[in-house]
């Protein structure tokens, strides 16, 4: 079982986290995925763009959890009368209204690995309808898609990360092994051959962009996710004024979020933890948890409002990974809870290092254990200021300026 609770992680209604974790689960919300406008706890809305274009959205396939999916949603409060469209909507997810292609009536539904060779194809015979600007959300071949003639309609395609298990195996090992060293061959000449007819790219991040022109050979806009700040800094007072005595992890638990390493970290500075989120790993780190000598608490799809008092309650978020972008950070920081992670990726926009958290250059729980005892440094006024630059409004500004930049 997992290790007692000490008093300053019981959440104000005495209840521990553990036993709210069943209590407020809301696995359509999290983590940092928005609920629908007009719902209790829906994001303040990006402010819509004015176009008399027709405009279609395409996102790769719709999950409950993604931060692709938050960056989709605000696509739609962007632009309100798009048409959508994506492979599949999974059984948990609750999409804005949109139309799915015929994958989502054959078993390859939801089998991303399966339905892989297919999604080229798929993105080519998606509708014969015509719209002026069509948009993507990409983080496999939805940059492919083609609708229309290309001469008179502009394509333009919002980039998470170029397909990981072609390009980087190293982080997503789904087409790693050496007998599908030939397929991935052929399917990374698919992934550029196809996408000629991209008029412009929008990267999530510095990385991405490098992404892209690397693997892609094209230059890129960096337009950062939209994060919505503005909830989580405004917090009841009774979230705000919690003691901050324990570290905080998280994220999706599988292998390459480094859970163990944030499990270590936390034995190493001699602090409790809390973990939450949800995914394949739990098992493990149920264990880990429970061999741990210092009392770690596990918290399985806490609603966003449960997320913002783990927030507010956290003496440091630890984001020991290497992300392309990554939500949890800023989300973090706008509740004035410094991050300590790795001087990597996404985090070199997120985190100003020695103001807003501490960035440590390995993955040696000591140093991050003396990343954490800095913390005293910081100025806590300075840390939400630094989330207030991902704003969903400043997303808003930053898309509508790309999309008119490119269609006029």
């Amino acid at each position: 079982m997992d290790q007692p609770v000490p008093p300053e992680l019981h959440h104000a209604s005495g209840q521990s986290p553990v036993a709210l974790a069943g209590a407020e689960a809301d696995a359509g919300t999290w983590p940092g995925v928005p609920r629908q406008p007009g719902q209790p706890g829906a994001p303040h809305p990006a402010p819509p763009a004015q176009t008399s274009r027709s405009v279609a959205l395409v996102h790769e396939w719709f999950t409950a959890t993604g931060g692709a999916e938050q960056v989709f949603r605000q696509l739609t409060e962007v632009f309100p009368t798009a048409e959508r469209f994506a492979l599949w909507s999974d059984d948990d997810a609750d999409p804005p209204p949109l139309r799915v292609s015929w994958l989502a009536r054959t078993p390859l539904r939801g089998n991303k690995a399966a339905a892989l060779p297919f999604m080229p194809l798929v993105w080519r015979t998606l509708t014969r309808d015509h719209f002026d600007v069509v948009i993507s959300s990409s983080h496999a071949f939805a940059h492919t898609v083609r609708l229309g003639n290309p001469d008179r309609t502009r394509h333009l395609s919002y980039v998470h990360a170029p397909a990981r298990y072609l390009w980087n195996p190293g982080v997503d090992d789904r087409a790693s092994g050496p007998m599908l060293a030939v397929p991935r061959r052929l399917m990374r000449a698919l992934d550029v051959g196809l996408s000629h007819h991209v008029h412009s790219y929008a990267a999530n991040s510095v990385e991405v962009r490098d992404r892209i022109q690397r693997h892609w050979g094209r230059d890129a806009w960096v337009i950062n996710p939209p994060v919505d700040v503005d909830f989580f800094s405004a917090a009841p007072a009774a979230d705000r004024e919690q003691p901050r005595d324990y570290l905080l992890g998280v994220g999706r638990w599988v292998r390459y979020k480094n859970f163990d390493l944030i499990i270590a970290i936390a034995e190493e500075a001699g602090l409790p933890l809390v973990i939450a989120g949800s995914g394949p790993e739990e098992a493990r780190l149920r264990r880990l948890a429970h061999d741990a000598t210092v009392p770690v608490t596990i918290e399985v799809h806490p609603d966003r409002f449960r997320l913002r008092q783990l927030y507010w309650g956290a003496r440091a978020l630890l984001f020991p990974v290497h992300e392309d972008f990554g939500i949890v950070p800023v989300e973090a920081q706008a509740c004035r809870t410094p991050v300590v992670g790795l001087r990597r990726g996404g985090l070199l926009e997120t985190v100003v290092d020695g103001e807003t958290g501490v960035l440590v250059d390995s993955l040696d729980p000591r140093d991050h254990a003396a990343a954490i005892r800095r913390l005293d440094e910081l100025d806590p006024a300075r840390i939400p200021v630094q989330a207030g630059r991902f704003s969903t409004q400043t997303f808003a500004r930053r898309v509508t300026e790309w999309v008119e930049h490119e269609c006029d």
